[in-house]
């Protein structure tokens, strides 16, 4: 669930999704951002512990030691279900906030395509199939997608915190429907 930015590069340009490089911490790979009652509230998918820290982000593993899908949703839902889209999506995500995935890879792959998919987006999408220090494409690997500071579209909790520019794409989607197609296409970037 990624930042608006990383979707508007999605939709955008032509991109290789990066599969086969270390996972690192602390990045968009298992978290986002939503708008929550009290501002901006960080989501993290946790992984299982390895005892080695360098594991291939196709290898990383989800852990299910403690109930964070269903911690997950309850944030989804308590920040999302008063905005104008959220239930027209509900029953969908939801159901994907119940499965057990056993990659991360696997998990993000599910929430690209079904959000790319209700955006009305491509959802063919190309990862990589090794890993190569050299790229003849603009290499994005290391990027933070936490910079941009997008136009204004109307928020939840608004009034309260301000807009939150660049929060996950579900923040847009269930505040924007249909209109985030558009929204992600006059993004300069």
């Amino acid at each position: 669930m990624a930042p608006i930015e990383y979707y508007a590069y999605l939709y955008q340009f032509d991109c290789i999704i990066e599969i086969n490089d270390f996972f690192v911490k602390q990045t968009l790979r298992n978290r986002c951002d939503i708008y929550g009652a009290n501002g901006r509230l960080n989501l993290t998918v946790p992984k299982a512990r390895k005892s080695s820290s360098k594991i291939i982000l196709k290898d990383i593993k989800i852990s299910y030691d403690h109930k964070w899908q269903k911690e997950h949703w309850q944030s989804l839902m308590s920040s999302y279900r008063s905005s104008p889209f959220f239930e027209y999506f509900e029953d969908e995500l939801e159901a994907l906030f119940h499965k057990k995935y056993t990659n991360l890879v696997d998990l993000n792959l599910e929430m690209m395509t079904f959000i790319s998919s209700k955006i009305g987006i491509s959802t063919e999408f190309k990862f990589t199939t090794k890993y190569s220090q050299e790229t003849e494409h603009n290499d994005l690997r290391n990027y933070k997608f936490n910079t941009a500071n997008f136009p204004r579209y109307i928020q939840v909790f608004e009034n309260k915190h301000g807009f939150i520019s660049n929060l996950s794409i579900l923040d847009l989607l269930f505040n924007e429907g249909n209109n985030s197609k558009y929204y992600l296409e006059s993004l300069k970037i």
